[in-house]
């Protein structure tokens, strides 16, 4: 029995050791692929973080490329497609990345997914520098549009001094010129009042011929026949005087006075019509002009000579009475300056 005892004990102490040896080399094995798991997980978290760092390095780029395509905005439609294509971009990377994020947690085919991601990386810092060379492209047009509009601005500017320059110059010569009309006016009133007299003198005795305001009033009567514009010699005779006087008044005006005598004919209300004078109007300006050719014949000046004719429509007075449109039948001449 004893020895019985001491046999099975005895092979219990060849077994624990083996026994030992075993849990010793499957607790290394477990330590090792323990150690192997959290390498691998280390490498796959440091791989996360390089990629979020750089994800963080393209927000900036997109950030500054978003500020400087805003400044170009009205000038590049087709970089704001670009933008949006960057951004739709930004966004699937953003997907992929937490993608990956869940990913490394789980295990899986992450080389492939970080090879994928860099490729895609690789492409928006392509159209990154594609777009900030068009953004370049865009500010030295700029620059050399402002260059372009500061140069018209100065021509613009020299343009409108020039222009104040000859407004000033134009004034200066208006101003000047005002006060030689003036002082012709001023002349040319004194030798009026100097041929009026002479025509008062001349023309004293007779009644038909009369002074309204500044002019001389002959009645129609005492120059041509009813309804006709050719004078009789009563009124030829009456022109002659007067042509006398306009003789003697051009020898004596300067010639730097510019002045001339104007000759006006008028009817009453009374309508005509014939075959030479359709209306009024022909017929008043016919007898103003049967004025002036005489006058010329008699050695006037025709370039100091005008004549008008004005039908009915500005009588002396307002009425239809014989006498009313006796008075308002007649040829007025008045010295103008021109």
């Amino acid at each position: 029995m004893a020895y019985g005892r001491a046999r099975r004990l005895g092979n219990h102490g060849e077994f624990w050791p083996g026994y030992v040896d075993v849990l010793s080399t499957l607790l290394l094995v477990v330590t090792f692929l323990l150690s192997v798991f959290m390498v691998a997980q280390y490498y796959v978290s440091q791989e996360a973080t390089d990629k979020d760092t750089a994800l963080r390095r393209i927000t900036r780029q997109l950030a500054e490329l978003t500020n400087m395509l805003s400044l170009e905005k009205g000038k590049g439609k087709s970089l704001e497609e670009e933008l949006a294509s960057l951004q739709a971009a930004f966004a699937t990377l953003k997907t992929e990345n937490e993608r990956l994020a869940e990913a490394a947690g789980a295990g899986g085919d992450k080389d492939a997914r970080i090879a994928a991601l860099s490729r895609e990386l690789a492409d928006q810092k392509s159209l990154g520098s594609d777009a900030m060379a068009k953004v370049d492209l865009l500010n030295q047009q700029l620059l050399a549009l402002r260059r372009q509009i500061a140069a018209l601005q100065e021509a613009l500017n020299a343009a409108e001094a020039k222009d104040k320059e000859s407004q000033a110059r134009i004034s200066d010569l208006g101003a000047r010129l005002n006060v030689v009309l003036a002082r012709q006016v001023q002349e040319l009133q004194r030798y009026r009042s100097d041929f009026f007299g002479r025509l008062r003198e001349l023309l004293r005795d007779r009644k038909d011929i009369r002074v309204v305001g500044d002019r001389f009033v002959f009645q129609s009567e005492v120059l041509f026949p009813s309804g006709q514009a050719t004078m009789t010699p009563e009124g030829l005779a009456a022109i002659d005087q007067l042509a006398t006087a306009i003789v003697e008044l051009e020898r004596s005006i300067p010639s730097e006075i510019d002045w001339a005598l104007q000759v006006d004919g008028h009817t009453d209300v009374r309508p005509i019509s014939s075959p030479q004078f359709p209306s009024n109007w022909e017929l008043s300006s016919a007898r103003a002009t049967s004025v002036v050719k005489y006058l010329i014949s008699r050695g006037v000046s025709p370039k100091r000579l005008v004549a008008a004719g004005y039908g009915e429509f500005q009588p002396l007075e307002e009425g239809a009475s014989e006498e009313v449109m006796r008075r308002n039948r007649r040829i007025e001449l008045k010295l103008t300056n021109r």
